[in-house]
């Protein structure tokens, strides 16, 4: 397997490299995916939290002090959120990149009318989201989610390792093959920082006006955009 830094660069390669890696690491831990990337694509290697916790980012952290966390400031984002991700940048040995949109949301409602994620999601989420990843991903050639099988049914076969080809990157998921168990047991252990909303009734939690608190027998991610059939934003297709 690829390591030392010298990952292939064209599409195919890339491709063959990551469906091969998804094979050899589906029984490997957290950390040894994580390596992987990090012997593979060095500085060219980056994690995306949401900030909902930071276990993903305190596993990186662990292979690599200063790794890249990325985050998506959408501008609509809990408070609780957003001091999650100070509170990760202030004590973690990482390196928080915060992406926001082109647009400020009173622009994006000068264009498009107030309250685009009401009447329009999806392209509310393509503007605030999808967007802005795509090109802050644009410096990397892989890039690490915090993506978990146990999570809903559109996310039952996340690989560990495979190929993201509406980026033409490298798409690797350490916590595949967790459960909800296993990240507060491992939150527990290391002391890792949780968003608070978590402890507040929410199961998942993106923006704020498209994420409510569950209702008693919900699935974790119910509560995002409830009653609507969107399940996803539109960055893990």
């Amino acid at each position: 397997m690829t390591t030392g830094h010298r990952a292939p660069r064209t599409d195919a390669e890339l491709r063959e490299l990551a469906e091969r890696a998804g094979h050899e690491l589906e029984d490997a831990s957290a950390l040894e995916i994580l390596r992987w990337a990090v012997d593979t694509f060095g500085e060219d290697f980056c994690v995306t939290s949401s900030m909902e916790d930071a276990v993903l980012a305190h596993l990186a952290s662990r292979v690599r002090k200063d790794v890249d966390v990325v985050f998506l400031d959408t501008g609509y984002h809990f408070p609780e959120t957003i001091g999650t991700r100070d509170a990760v940048e202030a004590v973690m040995d990482v390196r928080v990149i915060t992406l926001t949109p082109r647009q400020t949301v009173a622009e994006q409602d000068a264009e498009y009318g107030p309250e685009l994620h009401d009447r329009d999601p999806d392209l509310c989420c393509a503007l605030r989201k999808v967007r802005p990843l795509e090109e802050g991903l644009a410096g990397y050639r892989a890039w690490a989610t915090g993506l978990r099988r146990d999570e809903s049914p559109t996310r039952a076969n996340t690989p560990v390792v495979g190929w993201d080809a509406e980026r033409g990157k490298v798409k690797v998921s350490p916590l595949a093959r967790w459960t909800q168990e296993d990240v507060d047991a491992y939150a527990a252990e290391h002391g890792v920082l949780t968003n608070p909303l978590l402890m507040d009734g929410y199961g998942s939690v993106g923006c704020a006006p498209c994420t409510r608190r569950l209702l008693p027998g919900e699935d974790a991610r119910a509560g995002r955009w409830a009653g609507r059939a969107k399940t996803e934003c539109g960055l893990h297709t």
